[in-house]
């Protein structure tokens, strides 16, 4: 388990998920090798649902597809596409003070809503900047 999680936590190589895309579109092996690619970019459905299908031409045109995809998509799409499992996991901190500021300003504002002095959509727009 650990393997799999330093696999996927790794960043992803765009020419290696496109080698293993062509590289299952290719070759007709007597075991099933279209879908590696999937789990490679940490789409194990996808894989699973590739590697079922085996004996069906449908893998084989689906990894042809998805490598031409891979292909003329730049990085940026890739990383946007495949985000690594340390990527996702990351969530931006707040100071304490930060936290009781942006509190005291929620309070405010509630405070001025039901005092009428702003309506509900101001009240609104300025919840959705503080947060």
């Amino acid at each position: 388990m650990l393997l799999v999680e330093k696999l996927l936590s790794k960043p992803k190589n765009r020419k290696l998920a496109i080698f293993l895309a062509f590289i299952g579109s290719i070759l007709a092996l007597p075991f099933p090798i279209a879908g590696i690619h999937k789990f490679y970019l940490g789409q194990p459905l996808w894989g699973i649902i590739y590697l079922l299908l085996w004996q069906t031409p449908i893998p084989r045109v689906a990894c042809a597809i998805d490598a031409v995809w891979y292909l003329i998509q730049d990085n940026q799409f890739l990383a946007n596409y495949f985000p690594t499992a340390t990527a996702a996991a990351t969530v931006p901190s707040l100071e304490p003070k930060q936290v009781e500021a942006i509190g005291a300003a929620l309070r405010e504002l509630e405070r001025l809503r039901q005092e009428g002095l702003i309506s509900e959509y101001e009240f609104e727009e300025k919840r959705r900047q503080l947060l």
